[in-house]
């Protein structure tokens, strides 16, 4: 088993989804011994925004036809989309940064949504291709959204792109309060550590959407 490991927050030591998301796959590799772990650190090593270079992906590391810019973009793509296809498990920290995902996770959404690699058009829709996988979402948020606020563009935007991906096992760890006092703030921590245990258990093999 493959856990792909995903941090964007860039608070280093003070952030509460980097802590999260080491627990996640600290109890996740005890609960499935042998699995392998690959860490992708946005903060550090982000993907440049799409742009006339990296926009219009190539399937190949190196395929003909592109100048040299163009084929570094496309390395940088066919690294990401290959290393998200690869995971069996993946765990993206989110923090919420004004009601939304960190840029730097929108980077590498927007580098690995590929046509033909991730989902696919049909003359019934859209269909995701990313199918069989587990992926754990680490929210974290200052204030208090609960599940269905107008304000939430974060978990509902995550939700639907790895839906559309084709990913049905979507399980949140959520983490909010944290800005609005150190007893919200640990509270917050707490319960999200209980919410960790039941979605990393090796018997949890159903989607949970939200905890």
């Amino acid at each position: 088993m493959k856990l792909l490991h995903i941090d964007s927050s860039p608070l280093a030591a003070n952030s509460v989804s980097r802590q999260l998301t080491r627990a996640i796959v600290a109890q996740w590799v005890a609960s499935h011994p042998g699995t392998a772990v690959e860490h992708l650190d946005l903060a550090v090593n982000a993907p440049s925004h799409l742009d006339l270079q990296s926009l219009g992906f190539r399937l190949g590391p190196n395929p003909a036809g592109l100048d040299e810019a163009q084929q570094r973009e496309n390395l940088i793509s066919e690294q990401l989309v290959s290393q998200f296809l690869a995971a069996d498990v993946v765990v993206v920290g989110a923090p919420m940064y004004n009601f939304s995902v960190p840029t730097q996770l929108k980077a590498w959404i927007d580098r690995i949504a590929q046509a033909g690699r991730t989902f696919r058009y049909t003359a019934t829709g859209p269909e995701g291709l990313a199918r069989g996988k587990t992926v754990i979402i680490a929210s974290t948020r200052g204030g208090l959204y609960g599940d269905e606020a107008v304000a939430d563009h974060q978990e509902s935007y995550l939700l639907t792109v790895f839906g559309f991906l084709g990913v049905t096992d979507v399980r949140i760890v959520r983490a909010e309060g944290l800005a609005m006092g150190d007893a919200p703030r640990a509270k917050a921590i707490a319960d999200a550590q209980r919410a960790i245990a039941e979605h990393t258990s090796a018997d949890d093999t159903d989607a949970v959407l939200v905890n």
